[in-house]
């Protein structure tokens, strides 16, 4: 066997040389690993630094309070009681929302940022408190086309609000829609704030969107649920691009003195909810003669007497009303619930009784003042003896004054009566 002795050292021998080259591969492996690991802090620092310069710059951070999303151009910082607007906005923002926070006051240049907000489109500040908007607040945003104020009790709104600070109105806003739903100031601030205390609401709305030329590009204006009584004159004058009007649940009584002339491209006209007792002729005429609008009358308190016959008239030929057939009388009494469009001249007759209501509260008020001048006759009565003294010695403190006059016209008129006047006072 000597041939298989001899083959068994050399294989040994090989194993032998593989162990060792195992062992040899070990040692360098665990050799390394402790040089790799006092590497590895050192290479760390490189990865967060590749990281920071791959990440945009502070400007294009989300805000602390605020949610972000980059892929819809959207930021959202809703019910945050946020005092004021975030400074860190990211430039790529196209929708804001800043709903339901206490800002209070939005300064002039509130949204100027380096870089500038330049894709800003839609900016939502409803429900933020906000009671003052000074002039040129939303300067600095040049794709600014849908502003929402709703829900804000607004007791300042400067005239220049929607213009430049410099409060030229030259320069035309881009804003296409302006929605300021429920933003009358509540009782208790209207009546503390000086602002309001010598000019109404009504002429506060009026005077900002009457600034300049801010606002000749704005399509869509909504106005609903502010308590207007009124629209003041010449409102809607510098809005010729106007094609929807929201005054829906208002207290507006008459369109007297609002004129709708220059709103060609008018199409809607939202007056449903509101105190509206009949449209005269001006206002018929200039609703008729706007080329495609669409008028909304519900829930009106119409009252059909003798003065509702030109509007009956314009209701059975126009088709600009949108649901005429729904429209019905609610004064007076008898009329209630009659529908406008099956009223004939015969019907609107201009009656001297007023409604139960009003009858009711005369009636009241009669039986007040006569209970008011029958405590005052008792009240005579009682004191009618000293009364009667009263005017005795009035009468004889008047006659007493009198008897001094006459005498003295005597000595004056008489010269010896004078002559004997002076000896005597020597």
């Amino acid at each position: 066997m000597p041939g298989g002795c001899s083959r068994g050292p050399a294989a040994g021998d090989a194993r032998l040389r593989l162990a060792r080259l195992a062992l040899l591969l070990l040692g360098w492996i665990s050799s390394s690993s402790p040089a790799s690991s006092e590497t590895s802090p050192t290479s760390s620092p490189s990865v967060p630094a590749s990281s920071v310069s791959a990440q945009p710059p502070l400007s294009g951070q989300c805000p602390q309070p605020c949610e972000c999303s980059e892929a819809a151009r959207t930021v959202k910082c809703v019910n945050r009681n946020l005092a004021e607007v975030p400074a860190d906005l990211p430039p790529y923002v196209r929708n804001l929302f800043l709903t339901g926070n206490q800002l209070s006051v939005l300064p002039a240049g509130a949204f100027a940022r380096r870089p500038p907000l330049a894709e800003l489109a839609a900016l939502n500040l409803s429900g933020s408190h906000l009671q003052e908007v000074r002039a040129g607040a939303f300067e600095h945003l040049p794709s600014l086309r849908q502003l929402d104020l709703s829900h804000n009790p607004l007791w300042d709104l400067s005239p220049f609000a929607f213009c430049d600070s410099n409060a030229s109105g030259s320069t035309p806003s881009p804003l296409v829609e302006l929605i300021m739903n429920h933003v009358v100031p509540l009782t208790d601030e209207s009546q503390n704030n000086r602002s309001l205390q010598n000019r109404s609401f009504e002429s506060i709305v009026a005077a900002a969107l009457r600034a300049g030329q801010a606002l000749r590009g704005l399509h869509r204006l909504e106005l609903a649920s502010n308590r207007f009584l009124y629209l003041p004159r010449d409102v809607l004058a510098q809005l010729p691009s106007l094609r929807h009007l929201d005054l829906r649940n208002n207290s507006l009584v008459s369109l007297t003195y609002v004129s709708f002339r220059n709103l060609t491209h008018l199409e809607s006209l939202h007056l449903e909810d509101n105190a509206l007792k009949v449209l005269h002729n001006g206002t018929l005429a200039e609703l008729q003669g706007l080329p495609q609008v669409r008028v909304f009358l519900d829930n009106n308190p119409w009252v059909c007497d003798c003065h509702m016959v030109d509007m009956v008239a314009w209701l059975k030929e126009t088709e600009v009303v949108q649901g005429k057939a729904r429209l019905t009388c609610a004064f007076p009494e008898k009329m209630r619930n009659r529908v406008l469009l099956e009223l004939n001249n015969s019907d609107l007759d201009c009656d001297p009784i007023l409604p139960p209501s009003l009858q009711t509260s005369y009636v009241f008020l009669g039986i007040v003042l006569a209970l008011i001048g029958a405590i005052f006759l008792l009240v005579l009565y009682l004191n009618r003896k000293g009364i009667k003294k009263w005017m005795h010695n009035i009468r004889d403190a008047c006659r007493d004054h009198m008897e001094g006059y006459h005498y003295r016209y005597e000595i004056n008129a008489d010269p010896r009566l004078t002559n004997l006047s002076s000896n005597s006072d020597v």
